[in-house]
């Protein structure tokens, strides 16, 4: 290297080294590439220098790999694991949705979890840095995947804001949710009558909780008990991420960990219910039949596609700390797997309560309708010989009223309906599908009541909802967070207490009276399509731009052994298609659907479902035009060269950290690449095709692969002169190298 380089006064200076890729390589001097280990087709022995990748390049790194793997698991096991899946399980054929949502996990999540994994621990940056450098043209992915981590981040905090005031609210006895308020009015006392119209739960929870308006139109103003809750939660997520995976990596600890416990507790709690093996077998009786409509696999597709945060970011982030030689495999395989069992076992403690639930409302229904079967004995409405001689009214099971029902059904067939009586089915109970706040908020909570001991049930279970909130909001700022601080020079801290108290004044929006719906309307819009946009575009990239075999190779230079054949073809075709039929699905179902919400009816005591104003339906769209516009703003912007490729934004230690270019694999025929070579086959003799910068820093001097987006090449590896190495072999399967 020249004496008067930029580089070498730095290494002199003992300065930190912040020169850009295209710096370093204006003042190298140009390589010889038939003395360089990247031509295959030298001389045997000959010394040539090696590729020297540093293991250590001054980027943060995980303390251990169970930090790690925690911090993906807390990421993707979230919210949604509890209250979703469930929902999905019931509605879905039960056991037989099983099925279609395991075979997707196989085709579609393990093989993009593994993706994202792969390029964030390759390339060592944030969504928006890997993007970058995979197709600069394609680079509004990670910006896009930005924008979508911030709405997401902004109401999902608020439903943390929710679990943090419930958490709060049970530490008393009894529950204030166990029972209606009661009004007095002088000397009389009446119970609510908007509670005594639905529930207790219910009440407590559209009522005093959040106070909601009855359309989103009526402001209502702030309701300060969840303004102070959702600072609250802002507080907890700052001081977790303010370190970054310093801080954040400690808390996953616990964060990731609790949630097992209070599942298992509430596991073996449930399972001693009365009517927890009903709800159980209810769930897991499969309906084959469902297998065949293609709603269920549409909604088995965009859960596994969900519940593994694909395109968010944070998985990108969370492996960029990773070592260069880290088995991200495994990772995928264990983490994707670990997701799946979480959610089976959130599926069994679920319905074990609400089969308890169910039970017990069964129950109250079959003594509430005795009630009115003895009313009409007693005024001859009904004759006593309707009434099976061995009923006993004081001790009445369900299976006599069943029989007392249905003889009373044939008998006065024409004047049943005015009778009001219900036929009080268990099966018809458990039917009652709920999901989201419903079955946080309103269902499980209504069970918890008839706990014995229900104050420390319900602390340990707000207690865990916290904790899975908190570990996909540490994921979700970590997927804001990273790709800003490699690409500008900002106070880690600073920038993160800044980014909190902005995304709190925003998150005031959802703290409103008629904050709920607009929860709603952001849940539905702001990341549905732009991520499922997003993570197609970032499969495209890497199978049809960068190229699929040269990414093959990348990884087994990373991992020291090949991927499977399979996932060549699943990354090229069947995940590229599958996502088609995916964002043509959400779009067909956004079309077809009316656009609106479930407004609660405070005069009638029920949701009512309503549709948007025309301002709230500009916000829905305005919300995923945005979220996708930087896609076509960076590529019409770098296609015309209107901005900035990134490559000033690469550091030297990111220089350093690259594998070797394999581009020369892009000539190599398709068939030898995946099938390998035999092992006495000679190499080719040709030289390997490496790309160079000319002293201006911007041209290549070769022609660039097919698969490379456009002139951006940042491969090029610090090369050690000192070190021999072997001559290079054959690719082949059995190869390690």
């Amino acid at each position: 290297m020249p004496k008067n380089s930029k580089v070498t006064q730095r290494e002199q200076s003992h300065e930190h080294v912040t020169e850009s890729v295209a710096d370093l390589l204006a003042h190298e001097e140009p390589l010889d590439y038939k003395s360089s280990s990247l031509n295959v087709g030298g001389a045997a022995g000959k010394k040539v220098p090696q590729i020297e990748v540093p293991e250590n390049d001054g980027r943060p790194a995980w303390n251990s790999k169970l930090q790690y793997i925690l911090a993906q698991v807390g990421f993707s096991v979230g919210l949604g694991n509890v209250w979703r899946f469930p929902y999905l399980c019931q509605k879905n054929g039960g056991g037989a949705y099983l099925v279609p949502y395991f075979i997707l996990l196989l085709i579609i999540g393990i093989p993009l979890f593994f993706l994202e994994l792969a390029v964030g621990q390759k390339i060592r940056r944030g969504s928006i840095g890997v993007w970058n450098y995979v197709c600069p043209r394609l680079g509004g992915i990670g910006m896009s995947s930005l924008m979508v981590c911030g709405f997401v981040g902004l109401y999902y905090n608020v439903i943390i804001g929710w679990s943090i005031f419930y958490f709060f609210q049970s530490f008393q006895y009894p529950l204030p949710w166990s029972d209606c308020p009661i009004r007095k009015n002088g000397t009389l006392a009446i119970v609510e009558p908007e509670c005594d119209k639905s529930s207790a739960t219910t009440y407590f929870w559209y009522r005093q909780t959040l106070n909601t308006t009855s359309t989103i139109a009526e402001s209502g103003g702030l309701n300060i008990k969840m303004t102070l809750s959702l600072l609250v939660a802002w507080i907890i997520v700052c001081l977790a991420v303010i370190k970054g995976i310093a801080s954040s990596g400690k808390v996953m600890y616990f964060s990731s960990l609790f949630p097992y416990v209070v599942l298992f507790c509430f596991l073996v709690r449930g399972l001693m219910l009365k009517g927890s093996v009903d709800g159980i077998a209810h769930m897991f009786t499969p309906k084959l039949e469902k297998m065949l409509e293609p709603q269920v696999w549409r909604e088995a597709a965009t859960q596994v596609f969900f519940a593994l945060g694909l395109g968010f970011g944070g998985v990108i982030a969370f492996s960029s700390y990773n070592k260069i030689d880290n088995n991200c495999h495994f990772d995928a395989v264990l983490v994707s797997v670990i997701n799946f069992l979480t959610s089976i076992l959130a599926t069994l403690v679920v319905f074990a309560v609400l089969g308890f639930k169910a039970n017990i409302m069964n129950e109250k229904c079959v003594v509430e309708n005795a009630e009115k079967i003895l009313g009409y004995l007693n005024s001859n409405v009904l004759s006593h010989d309707l009434i099976p001689p061995h009923v006993n009214f004081s001790h009445l099971t369900t299976s006599d009223y069943a029989e007392m029902y249905g003889v009373i059904k044939t008998v006065k067939e024409d004047s049943f309906p005015q009778l009001g009586l219900e036929p009080c089915v268990l099966e018809d109970e458990l039917n009652k599908a709920v999901q989201g706040t419903g079955l946080a908020f309103i269902a499980f909570t209504e069970a918890m009541t008839h706990f014995p001991a229900s104050p420390f049930w319900s602390v340990m279970f707000f207690f865990m909802l916290i904790n899975l909130g908190l570990g996909s909001m540490i994921g979700t700022m970590t997927g804001i967070t990273t790709p800003v601080l490699d690409a500008y020079k900002v106070q880690k801290e600073l920038f993160t207490v800044c980014c909190c108290i902005i995304a709190f004044l925003c998150g005031l929006l959802f703290v409103q009276r008629s904050g709920n719906y607009f929860v709603t309307m952001f849940d539905d819009y702001s990341a549905g399509l732009p991520l499922t946009v997003v993570v197609i575009l970032e499969n495209l990239s890497v199978a049809w731009i960068y190229g699929t075999k040269r990414f093959m190779q990348d990884l087994e230079d990373m991992l020291g052994f090949r991927p499977y054949i399979i996932y060549f073809y699943l990354w090229k075709y069947v995940s590229p298609f599958c996502l088609i039929v995916l964002i043509s699905a959400t779009v067909i179902e956004m079309a077809i659907s009316p656009p609106g919400y479930n407004a609660w009816v405070q005069e009638l005591a029920q949701e009512r479902f309503q549709s948007y104003p025309p301002w709230a339906l500009a916000m829905c769209f305005a919300l995923i035009v945005v979220a996708m516009l930087p896609l076509p703003v960076v590529f019409i912007a770098r296609h015309f060269n209107l901005m900035s490729d990134g490559s000033n934004k690469l550091s030297v230690s990111y220089h350093k950290s690259m594998m070797k270019d394999i581009s020369n694999l892009e000539e190599q025929d398709e068939a030898r690449f995946i099938l390998g070579g035999k092992p006495g086959e000679a190499p080719s003799s040709g030289p390997a095709r490496k790309p160079f910068l000319t002293p201006g820093g911007n041209k290549a001097m070769d022609s660039l692969s097919p698969n490379i987006c456009y002139g951006t090449s940042y491969q090029n590896a610090a090369i050690s002169p000192t070190t021999p190495t072997t001559p290079s072999t054959p690719l082949t399967p059995e190869s390690d190298s």
